[in-house]
């Protein structure tokens, strides 16, 4: 699929404003896994036009069950097999990759400019890390917590000024709540409606405010 292909098909169900706005987007994407990697490529598919991927880890046998990627790309960095993926979307798409563990200073230099940033790390510590420094940048942030198991209770979305939250709030993951790809792909399409909604505005009943 080239990148004709893809303005055509978003062409029937996005106008020009739209898909315009969507091109001169930039998300940011902190965490390239189960999280990250399926947002990424649901935001391609709607025509954002730059995507900044961070993650320091390589994909592993054990990732398959849940992250986008596919058994070629075991033994690669999880940021060069998703960019892989991108690109044959979207030949056009612009893609800033870092494959660095982030810190405070490194994040805010590699979101400068984003329009929205995606938090899809999966460690309490490093996530409050990102949501807080981001925050007090400035940026929009989309979060996410409790997508463990099956199951279980609704996911929803909970907004705190520039800070919006998706999960069912609830289910971490541990010994007995493993990360499978039904919920944890549900909380990464959330992340990625809510990241539109941001940069379109909110539909009701067809029409945007």
């Amino acid at each position: 699929m080239n990148s004709f292909c893809l303005d055509e098909a978003l062409s029937r169900y996005l106008d020009p404003q739209q898909r315009i706005r969507l091109a001169h987007s930039c998300v940011g994407i902190i965490g390239a896994g189960g999280l990250g990697s399926n947002c990424a490529m649901m935001l391609a598919r709607t025509g954002i036009g730059r995507l900044i991927l961070a993650d320091h880890d390589v994909v592993e046998p054990s990732n398959l069950n849940r992250q986008h990627f596919f058994p070629r790309h075991v033994g690669q960095f999880k940021v060069d097999a998703l960019a892989e993926q991108l690109r044959e979307l979207n030949p056009e798409i612009e893609l800033v990759l870092s494959h660095e563990r982030q810190t405070e200073a490194s994040v805010l230099a590699l979101c400068t400019g984003c329009n929205v940033v995606v938090e899809a790390v999966d460690t309490p510590e490093t996530k409050r890390m990102l949501v807080e420094t981001l925050l007090r940048a400035g940026h929009r942030v989309v979060s996410a917590s409790g997508m463990a198991g099956w199951g279980g209770s609704d996911m929803t979305r909970k907004s705190m000024g520039r800070l919006v939250i998706v999960g069912d709030m609830t289910c971490a993951v541990g010994p007995h709540m493993p990360p499978l790809s039904p919920r944890v792909t549900m909380a990464a399409a959330l992340e990625a409606d809510t990241v539109l909604e941001l940069l379109l505005g909110r539909m009701h009943a067809g029409r945007m405010e």
